[in-house]
């Protein structure tokens, strides 16, 4: 391990899941420092985003992937303190925010070099930890795989998620229209403050046969699944893409095959933890050309709900688990 700025502190502050449960059921705990391996790095860590898997972790519904680290946590920014073998892009010192298979929820967490970018100008680095996990996802989901171009119309569920600010914020950045759905009518608002041309209130408008008659959508970005399934297919245009990345009102659809078939509509799917490193580098070099520039142009912010503190990551949860949250929810670290 390179480690040119001095002694490390052979343990760490975490925080664990005790049993499957409950916000209640996270509890700080002390870890042994982790050390990195090859072509890894070694975060201090300032900030860690909250993100809906780990909730799902919390509760035993989504494990971590063989050899990634039980302490929950997809993301986080700091500074790198030690490298291991191989790394040739960062050095000693570089505050950088990364996307994380686990390990977030603690002073201390290894990544991946190719899954680190770096803090962008002009941004704190609560404000760089609440990016990595919702700009890999909705870049690798809307742009690398449905392909949303300039003059496009998005379909985002959940507008008002950190998955769906991000969305909304990149879509628009690059010149598409974008319609949004959330659960309240201030949710709703929320949304169009935050550039959404149009937004629904999934639990009382006919959202999908309003859209079908104002010209529809051409990709949809899925986090409902169930019955919204085939009500989405329902407004999609010829040639349209439905991506799915969670499944909140259910993970089984009944869906008209026909209108599939009729108006050549690609399905697709996809989950960000499990990837593999070489995966997650190539859409971090895409994010770093396409999006960062935004980012640090302003013409794309992060918007952060609420910053806790640490040990108390169970408000944290809490505060998710509501629905209550706009944007990113964050924990503070260091």
């Amino acid at each position: 391990m390179n480690n040119p700025s001095g002694a490390l502190p052979e343990t760490m502050a975490v925080i664990e899941i005790a049993e499957p449960g409950g916000p209640e059921m996270l509890a700080l705990a002390t870890r042994p420092l982790p050390q990195p391996g090859p072509n890894e790095v070694l975060i201090a860590i300032a900030y860690a985003g909250v993100n809906r898997p780990d909730v799902l972790q919390r509760k035993g519904l989504y494990p971590p992937p063989p050899g990634a680290s039980d302490i929950p946590g997809l993301e986080a920014a700091g500074e790198i303190v030690a490298l291991g073998e191989d790394v040739k892009d960062w050095t000693v010192g570089d505050k950088v925010c990364a996307l994380l298979t686990g390990g977030g929820y603690g002073e201390y967490a290894t990544a991946d070099a190719g899954s680190c970018l770096p803090a962008p100008a002009g941004l704190s680095l609560c404000e760089a930890a609440s990016l990595p996990e919702t700009a890999f996802t909705v870049w690798a989901n809307l742009f690398d795989d449905a392909a949303l171009k300039p003059g496009e119309t998005l379909l985002v569920h959940g507008g008002t998620s950190g998955i769906g600010v991000m969305a909304i914020a990149m879509a628009k950045a690059i010149g598409a229209k974008v319609i949004a759905t959330a659960g309240t009518a201030e949710k709703c608002a929320a949304a169009r403050r935050l550039g959404a041309d149009g937004a629904y209130n999934y639990a009382e408008d006919a959202w999908d046969k309003d859209i079908s008659a104002s010209g529809g959508a051409d990709v949809v970005l899925d986090m409902a699944g169930g019955d919204f399934v085939d009500r989405n297919l329902a407004c999609l245009n010829p040639g349209g893409r439905h991506v799915s990345i969670a499944f909140l009102r259910g993970a089984t659809a009944n869906i008209n095959i026909l209108a599939i078939m009729r108006k050549r509509l690609r399905l697709s799917g996809s989950t960000m933890k499990a990837r593999q490193p070489a995966e997650k580098a190539r859409l971090a070099a895409g994010l770093r050309e396409t999006i960062w520039p935004l980012i640090e142009a302003g013409k794309i912010k992060p918007v952060i709900d609420e910053v806790f503190a640490l040990k108390d990551a169970s408000k944290a949860h809490a505060r998710m688990e509501s629905g209550a949250h706009i944007g990113k929810i964050v924990l503070k670290i260091g």
